[in-house]
C-alpha cells in the first residue's frame, strides 16, 4: 500500500485531510509527527527554573552562582537606593574621594572655623567700645581692659598644649579635635551675653576658648599618625593646617563686614553656628583609624596599613609607657622645637604688627587696602599645600632622603624669609617694603613642609605629644613678641622698627642654623612601638635543647646538647664532632663463596 492510500485513509478515519492533525475518536490528545520546523518554535527548558526547584542536600547549588547569561536568562532588576544608604560615611559631593584626603579637607575647614573665631573678637571690639547709647559708651572699657581680652585666649592656649598632645594620644584624635572645635564654636556664641555682664565673664570664655583649642594642633597630628601614609605625610598635614592661614584671612574681612551690617554680635553667632554645623559632618565622616572606616576601599586600607607597618604601635599609651626621658634628651625634638619658636615669632609679628609698621613708617594704612594687608597670608595658603606636594614627590621619587628633605625646605623657607624680613625693615620704598613682605611669607610656606610635618617622620607614635610641645613653644613665642615690639617702638620711628625685623631675622637664622645641624627625618630608637610580652611558651620542651654557651656566643649551627652533653647529628654530610658512642665495622654478611651464583662463567658446574 502506498503512502498516499494511508493517508487518505487516515483522513477519511478521523474526518481530516491527509497531512492534518488527527484526534481520536475520544477527543484524544494530538498524535501529529514533531518536525525540524516545529522544534524551532519551542521555547528552550527553563534550566535555572528547574535548578531552583532542585534543593541540593548539600547546599552547592545556588542561583547566584549560575551565569544567567549563559542559559539565556534576564538580569535581575537593581533595587533601589534605601534612605540608609544616605546615612553612610561618605562624600555627598564626591563618594569615590579617598577617605584619608576627605579627612584633610574637613580638617581645613575645622582650622577655617577656629583662627575665624580668633579674629571675632578683635574686630567687633572695635565697635562694641566706640558705640554711643544714651547713657554713653555701650562698652566703656579701657585699653588695658582691651589688652587682657585679647591675651586671655593665649593664657589657656598654652596650657593644654602637652596634654592635648597627651590626649590624642591616649584617645582617639579624631573626637579629640571635633570635640575642641565645637566647644570653642559654643563659648563663641556666649560672648555677646558675657560682654553685658562684665568684662570678666569675657576674659573666663576667652581663656576657656584657649583652653579647648589647645588640644587641635597636636590632634590633628594624632589624626595623621593613623591616616598618613609615609610618603603623603607631607601634603596630607599642610593640606589640613593651610585652613588656619585662610582662616586668619577670611575672618578679619568676613567679621568686619558682619559687624558692620549686622551688627557686632553677628560675627560670634556666625561663626558658632558654622563650627556647631561643622562639627555633624566631622563627627559623621571621621573614624579614629582606616580599619574603623565602615566604608573605605580595600584597596586604600591594605595601602594605608601596608605602609604604615608596626610604626604606630597598637597599644594605648600611658604617663609612664611614654618615654619621656627620651624625648627630652633628643636632638631633633629640639631641633623642631626651635624651628617652630622662630616661626610663630615672624607670623605673630606680621599677624599683629605688620599694620602699625605701614603706618608709622609710610604712613600707609594698610587696614584700608584689605587686599594688600590680607595678600601675604592669601599667598601664604596657596604656597603651603604646594611645597607639600613638592616635599612628597622628592621623597616618592627618592630623589631626596626624608632628611634632606625637611631640611632643605626648613631652612630655604625660613633662610629667604629671614633675608627678605631685612630688606622690609630697613627699606625706604612702600613698594619694595609690600613685595618683600609678601615674598617673605610665600617663601615662609614651604618651611611648613619642613619642621611641622617632622614629629610624624621621627616619632609617629608619639607625634601629636610632640606637637604640643613645640606649638606651645610656639605660642610662647607669639606672646612675648608684641611685648618686645612694643618695648623697642616706643617713639615710633623708623630705626626702631629696624631693631624690630634684624632681631626677626636674627631669631631665624638661629633657627636655621640648629635645624640644619640637628635635624633628622628617620623614625627615632626610643619612638619604636614596644614589643609585645607573649607570655610563656606552650611548648614545655622549647628550651630543653638550648646551649647557654652557643646562644651566648651566638653559634647556632653546630649540634645541640642536653645539659652539656653532645648530640649525634642527624644526615650531616660532613661532621667534625667525635661520636657520642664507640663504633666499629660489623660485616652485615659473610662474603659469599657458592661458584654458582657467585663465580665466573668458567667457574659455574652444571
Amino acid at each position: 500500500m502506498s503512502l498516499g492510500s494511508i493517508g487518505e485513509m487516515k483522513g477519511a478515519i478521523f474526518g481530516q485531510g491527509q497531512n492534518g492533525p488527527g484526534k481520536l475518536p475520544s477527543g484524544g490528545e494530538s498524535y501529529e509527527m514533531p518536525t525540524i520546523k516545529s522544534l524551532k518554535n519551542i521555547p528552550p527548558p527553563d534550566l535555572i527554573g528547574k535548578l531552583k526547584k532542585q534543593e541540593d542536600e548539600k547546599g552547592f547549588i545556588k542561583h547566584d552562582e549560575l551565569q544567567e547569561e549563559y542559559y539565556g536568562g534576564e538580569e535581575p532588576p537593581k533595587k533601589k537606593k534605601s534612605w540608609k544608604q544616605y546615612l553612610e560615611p561618605n562624600c555627598p559631593c564626591c563618594p569615590n574621594m579617598s577617605k584619608r584626603y576627605l579627612i584633610a579637607i574637613l580638617s581645613f575647614f575645622g582650622f577655617l572655623v577656629s583662627f575665624g573665631i580668633r579674629c571675632n573678637l578683635g574686630v567687633a571690639i572695635v565697635q562694641m567700645v566706640s558705640n554711643v547709647t544714651a547713657e554713653g559708651p555701650e562698652f566703656d572699657w579701657s585699653p588695658e581692659t582691651i589688652g587682657v581680652i585679647d591675651s586671655s585666649f593665649f593664657w589657656g592656649y598654652l596650657i593644654t598644649q602637652i596634654p592635648g598632645g597627651f590626649l590624642a594620644a591616649k584617645y582617639p584624635a579624631n573626637r579629640v579635635f571635633g570635640t575642641a572645635i565645637a566647644v570653642s564654636s559654643l563659648l563663641n556664641l556666649l560672648i555677646p551675653g558675657a560682654s553685658t555682664v562684665h568684662p570678666a565673664m569675657v576674659i573666663f570664655v576667652r581663656i576657656l576658648q584657649g583652653l579647648v583649642e589647645g588640644v587641635t594642633y597636636p590632634a590633628c597630628h594624632g589624626i595623621w599618625r593613623h591616616w598618613a601614609p609615609p610618603l603623603e605625610r607631607s601634603r596630607l598635614a599642610t593640606l589640613a593646617f593651610c585652613g588656619s592661614y585662610a582662616g586668619a584671612v577670611m575672618g578679619m574681612p568676613l567679621s568686619g563686614l558682619l559687624t558692620d551690617h549686622l551688627g557686632w554680635q553677628a560675627c560670634f553667632y556666625f561663626y558658632g553656628a558654622c563650627g556647631i554645623i561643622w562639627y555633624i559632618f566631622w563627627m559623621w565622616q571621621s573614624f579614629e583609624k582606616p580599619s574603623k572606616h565602615p566604608t573605605i576601599t580595600q584597596e586604600e586600607l591594605i595601602y594605608i596599613e601596608h605602609s604604615l607597618g608596626d610604626s604606630v604601635g597598637q597599644s594605648t599609651l600611658t604617663l609612664k609607657s611614654t618615654p619621656w626621658k627620651a624625648i627630652l634628651t633628643s636632638m631633633p625634638v629640639y631641633a623642631i622645637i626651635i624651628a617652630n619658636f622662630a616661626r610663630s615669632w615672624s607670623f605673630y609679628l606680621l599677624l599683629i604688627s605688620q599694620p602699625m609698621y605701614f603706618k608709622e613708617v609710610f604712613h600707609f594704612n594698610v587696614d584700608k587696602s584689605g587686599v594688600l594687608g590680607a595678600l601675604p597670608h592669601l599667598l601664604m595658603t596657596i604656597v603651603v599645600p604646594i611645597g607639600g606636594q613638592l616635599a612628597d614627590h622628592l621623597r616618592r621619587r627618592e630623589y631626596l632622603t626624608t632628611t634632606s628633605v625637611r631640611k632643605i625646605f626648613n631652612c630655604g623657607g625660613f633662610g629667604l624669609e629671614a633675608v627678605f624680613l631685612l630688606v622690609v625693615g630697613y627699606t625706604r620704598n612702600t613698594t619694595l617694603a609690600l613685595i618683600s613682605l609678601i615674598i617673605a611669607v610665600g617663601f615662609s610656606g614651604f618651611a611648613i613642609s619642613g619642621f611641622n610635618v617632622n614629629h610624624l617622620d621621627i616619632a609617629p607614635r608619639y607625634a601629636s605629644i610632640l606637637m604640643g610641645m613645640s606649638n606651645g613653644f610656639g605660642t610662647l613665642s607669639g606672646m612675648i613678641c608684641p611685648i618686645v615690639v612694643e618695648t623697642l617702638t616706643k617713639h615710633s620711628t623708623a630705626a626702631e622698627w629696624e631693631k624690630v625685623f634684624l632681631i626677626a631675622s636674627l631669631i631665624h637664622f638661629a633657627g636655621v642654623t640648629f635645624y640644619a645641624i640637628f635635624a633628622s627625618g628617620e623614625l627615632q630608637s626610643w619612638a619604636e612601638p614596644p614589643v609585645k610580652d607573649e607570655g610563656a611558651s606552650w611548648n614545655p620542651l622549647e628550651n630543653a635543647f638550648k646551649d647557654e654557651n652557643q646562644s651566648k656566643n651566638g653559634d647556632v649551627t653546630g649540634p645541640i646538647a642536653i645539659a652539656g652533653v653532645k648530640q649525634p647529628s642527624y644526615g650531616a654530610t660532613v661532621d667534625s664532632q667525635q661520636p657520642m658512642f664507640d663504633m666499629k665495622k660489623e660485616p652485615v654478611q659473610a662474603p659469599p663463596t657458592d661458584r654458582y651464583m657467585h663465580g665466573s662463567i668458567e667457574d659455574r658446574e652444571y
